[in-house]
């Protein structure tokens, strides 16, 4: 006999209150002090509103169905429906509360939410308590864990750690492995200790104050981290130099007249790289590859690089005011290792800059000094004395860093300019003092050690990686925050970055500005002394803020280990996740930037964690082409281990929770069937296999609107959370033709829910969003069969069953890009809207915002997506010679052609056969529209529309008359 395991739909699978969390999430994005990001750089991290509201909503009933559960063979009264109501609007309030920045650590907010999820469980574990397995599987005493088996940032253990729950960590790389053990296991681990500082032994107010949560720990990183500095700076202080002004320098110059005769810090020194010049006659001068000669652009403050041309050569003077037009680009002339060069003017190809830097020909020159100034940026000439103490320093013990950058020529673009090895993308003086913080690392853990025996009552001497809890241990739980530290400085210290003119962002840009490795032509060198962006003085205080404001009080035991998810063990734990996105991020190639750095610092604090020279890659789950022959091998091996480890999760998570999955994409291919997010459908394809059901998706807005320098580029507006259920094990077959009836059976009633506002939904779906969002239901009906059928037998694929689901949204049989122009149309009109939600409904769609470009229906830039109108379409299209063409265009060119040439005009158009292939649904669309134009109030596009319907007889009636007119 079968035990039905009795689980009540939970929260998360009938309604969200999606405005407020997606509010929070996206206010999150802005906030840097004391969140825990801030502890070491980690790509694509969910925010914690998100993940907090999804663990909870994940972990509550929902009211109605748990009534059911409670009350088998009854039929509720109004009474009854009213308490559902109440309930589930009471479970809304403490999501709008628990998603606030301000609450992050508010306990009576967090204990309301604990003791919320402690209900759920302890009517599960009643609802269970007959089954055969009750003891192992509903304990009221012990509730599940939960286990992120892809845990990268920390975002989700965390939380879950701050719920209340025990939170267990595993990934395959070992830099999240450590990011996860400083969020949820160290802190935990000497939670409540006083800091062992000789400091805090001596400062009254120190003694007397109680140690709270993470605070002493906190403490120690401020006080030890100052401390490395100190001995850092008498053993590099002197690579360093300030600069002492002089009259000289002031000349013509006012903003330095206050400066005269005093010493300045140096924030950076920016360089330019050089290649012999390709014009014969100055083959022998190194001439500069610039992008742009301005050092500020804050008005009133303004300054730039004056390049001086001499017959010797060329110098640089810096000279206040806007730039000239001339100089902005510097000597780039496009896009690319396109340049000229500055003594003849001679076009400098990319190809050869690539060939004299493969071949070790490339130089620098120092270009400009910034330095710290009285509440400003002062801007001076390169200094002579200064070039020669950089070029002064020779490295030390290179081979350490000797790591090879995988040749990923998608991510990493300075391969191909001969930066391939990790200790080339530092020049000698970041590299030496980053050796020189590393090694201090262990020096300064052992005099934690020393102190901590002193101090604390424990004198257990085992390590942290054996568990232990004493001097040794707390010694190294400091180091790990002192190397991440390191880590921090070594981003802002990279011949990557880059000096910003911007008036709001007079600083160097750090490495990774994008989830990539670039190429930069000039580069800023950061002083990590200097009182400015990119110290180790500033990185410690983050980490220590972030340790004393956000690690969770009074938490339960947690854990993070290195662990491959198609096999981890969870231990009957239920599972909340972000698996990585297809190829979008190559992690395990870029954390290899850090890696060599941590491993110099913590192998002995973490020998197994660092055993190999760099981070794992070959099993990695990303498809990434260069790893295997093809694109195509690629996708197969993200299908197959994608597979493998959902069905892990499937096979071992908790049989009481669903599964919680976050998956954000954007990149879209397009064949012959159309267009799709091979990503998206992929990953789809791989939960469906591994045996996993879909019960929701929900769009979240967890991603920061903007990019790298122009915070207007294109980015991705949300993730997609999906709600999954193990299947049955007796899942039967369907056909086709049952699937799309239980779609259309199903599908309108999901609808209504979502978009009707009530007590009991007050949040409905965006219209934007509902695209995505109805992916949910119509999934959870072809995912809970082994297979769907199609006629010839063959199981259908997940992107058709997608296309079918998106289809009954349109109520029309559309293509893929009209289906997106009509609902853009709905939500925008003719207006520009923002790439991100363009850039989620073109994915919903089985379509792109790149593809929609190309068609000639929609432009894209500067972060916004708009329509083109009827008046915008050119007039000389040849529809013979056009490859995609969306019923949108043919509707919109027979608009046009219309109102500029007449029936005759728009009847010669619809008589091509590409046209009048389409033309039946051109018609339907025109309808649909002048009907949506009437409900909106838009008279001058719903006339547009009527114009083209009542002129559809004469139109038709015209069509004969060109082709016979032009061929005779």
């Amino acid at each position: 006999m079968t035990h039905e395991i009795k689980s009540p739909k939970k929260l998360i699978e009938v309604a969200l209150p999606l405005d407020a969390i997606n509010a929070a999430s996206a206010r999150e994005k802005s906030i840097r002090h004391g969140h825990p990001s801030t502890l070491h750089l980690w790509w694509a991290r969910r925010p914690l509103a998100a993940a907090r509201a999804v663990i909870f909503s994940q972990l509550v009933h929902d009211p109605e169905d748990l009534w059911y559960y409670q009350n088998p063979g009854k039929e509720p009264n109004k009474q009854v429906r009213g308490h559902w109501t109440k309930s589930r609007a009471r479970l809304f309030k403490i999501i709008e509360d628990l998603v606030l920045w301000e609450n992050t650590t508010n306990e009576e907010v967090l204990n309301v939410a604990r003791a919320e999820i402690r209900k759920s469980w302890a009517q599960t574990c009643e609802l269970n308590n007959d089954h055969p397995q009750a003891d192992e599987l509903f304990d009221p005493d012990n509730m599940p864990g939960l286990h992120d088996p892809f845990a990268g940032g920390g975002t989700i253990p965390l939380e879950a750690q701050r719920l209340g729950l025990e939170a267990y960590a595993s990934d395959l790389n070992p830099v999240p492995v450590l990011i996860n053990k400083s969020l949820i296991e160290v802190p935990q681990k000497f939670e409540g200790l006083r800091p062992v500082n000789p400091e805090s032994h001596r400062n009254r107010d120190l003694i007397d104050k109680v140690w709270s949560g993470a605070n002493g720990l906190a403490d120690d990183v401020r006080y030890y981290g100052e401390k490395l500095r100190e001995l850092a700076e008498e053993r590099i202080g002197h690579l360093y130099p300030k600069v002492k002004i002089t009259k000289e320098l002031a000349v013509e110059r006012k903003s330095l007249e206050p400066y005269v005769g005093k010493e300045v810090t140096v924030i950076a020194w920016l360089w330019t790289r050089t290649v012999k010049s390709p014009n014969p006659a100055f083959s022998d001068v190194e001439v500069p590859l610039v992008t742009s000669f301005s050092l500020s652009k804050k008005p009133g403050k303004s300054a730039y690089v004056n390049p001086v041309i001499s017959k010797e050569g060329y110098g640089f003077e810096i000279q206040d005011g806007e730039t000239p037009e001339e100089l902005k680009l510097g000597t780039k002339t496009s896009r690319g290792a396109n340049f000229r060069c500055l003594m003849s003017n001679t076009t400098i190809e990319p190809a050869y800059i690539k060939k004299q830097a493969v071949a070790g020909k490339m130089g620098v020159k120092l270009m400009a000094i910034v330095a710290e100034g009285i509440r400003e940026r002062i801007f001076l000439p390169p200094l002579e004395d200064h070039e020669v103490i950089a070029r002064s320093v020779v490295r030390r013990d290179e081979r350490s860093i000797h790591v090879p950058l995988a040749n990923d020529p998608r991510n990493l673009w300075c391969l191909q300019y001969g930066l391939d090895h990790f200790d080339k993308l530092f020049t000698n003086r970041q590299f030496e003092t980053l050796l020189t913080f590393s090694d201090l690392v262990g020096d300064i853990k052992d005099d934690v050690i020393s102190d901590a025996s002193k101090s604390m009552s424990i004198t257990d001497s085992t390590k942290l990686s054996g568990g232990g809890n004493g001097p040794v241990a707390y010694g190294e739980a400091v180091s790990i925050y002192l190397a991440f530290a390191v880590d921090k400085v070594a981003e802002g210290s990279s011949v990557i970055c880059s000096w910003s003119p911007l008036p709001t962002k007079l600083h160097v840009v750090s490495t990774f500005g994008r989830q990539a490795l670039p190429m930069t032509w000039d580069y800023a060198e950061s002083n990590v002394f200097a009182d400015s962006s990119g110290n180790l003085s500033r990185m410690c205080k983050l980490i220590a803020n972030a340790l004393a404001t956000q690690s969770p009080r009074h938490s339960s035991p947690s854990s993070s280990k290195q662990a491959d998810a198609q096999s981890v063990e969870l231990g009957g734990r239920f599972v909340s996740t972000d698996p990585p996105y297809y190829d979008n991020i190559g992690y395990a190639d870029l954390s290899d930037y850090f890696y060599v750095w941590l491993r110099r610092s913590l192998r002995s604090v973490f020998p197994d964690l660092f055993a190999t020279i760099s981070v794992p890659k070959s099993e990695e789950l990303i498809a990434t082409p260069y790893r295997h022959e093809s694109k195509d091998a690629a996708e197969h091996f993200f299908l197959d281990g994608m597979t493998e480890a959902m069905g892990n999760i499937a096979r071992k998570t908790h049989p009481s929770y669903p599964v919680t999955i976050y998956y954000a994409f954007k990149q879209s291919d397009t064949g012959t069937s159309g267009t799709a997010s091979t990503g998206w459908d992929t990953f789809l394809e791989a939960v469906n296999r591994a045996g996993l059901s879909v019960t929701g998706t929900w769009p979240m807005r967890t991603e920061r609107a903007g990019g790298f320098r122009n915070k207007s580029q294109n980015s991705l507006a949300s993730s997609i959370i999906l709600v999954c259920r193990p299947k049955g094990t007796q899942a039967d077959s369907v056909s086709r033709r049952d699937f799309i009836r239980e779609l259309n059976a199903t599908l309108p009633k999901a609808l209504d829910a979502m978009t009707r506002e009530s007590e009991d939904l007050p949040s409905p779906v965006a219209p934007v969003d509902l695209s995505q969002a109805v992916i949910g239901p119509g999934m959870a009906v072809y995912s809970k069969y082994s297979a769907v059928l199609e006629a010839d037998g063959s199981p259908m694929t997940v992107r058709t069953a997608l296309q079918l689901i998106n289809r009954f949204l349109a109520e029309d049989d559309f293509d893929a890009d009209t289906q997106f122009c009509l609902h853009w149309f709905d939500q925008c009109g003719w207006d520009a809207g923002v790439f991100g939600e363009a850039d989620v409904l073109a994915r919903a769609k089985a379509t792109s915002v790149s593809g929609l470009v190309d068609a000639g229906v929609l432009r894209s830039g500067g972060g916004t997506v708009q329509l083109l109108r009827w008046n915008d379409f050119p007039a000389d299209w040849d529809p013979q010679k056009d490859m995609r063409i969306p019923i949108w265009e043919v509707l919109h060119q027979l608009i046009r052609a219309l109102r500029q040439g007449g029936e005759s005009a728009a009847g010669k158009l619809l008589g091509c056969g590409n046209v009048q292939s389409r033309a039946e649904a051109a018609r339907q669309l025109a309808y649909r529209l002048y009907t949506l134009c009437e409900r909106k109030n838009w008279p001058e596009d719903a006339r547009a529309y009527n114009e083209l319907i009542t002129s559809w007889t004469n139109i038709e009636s015209a069509t004969p008359q060109v082709i016979q007119t032009e061929l005779f």
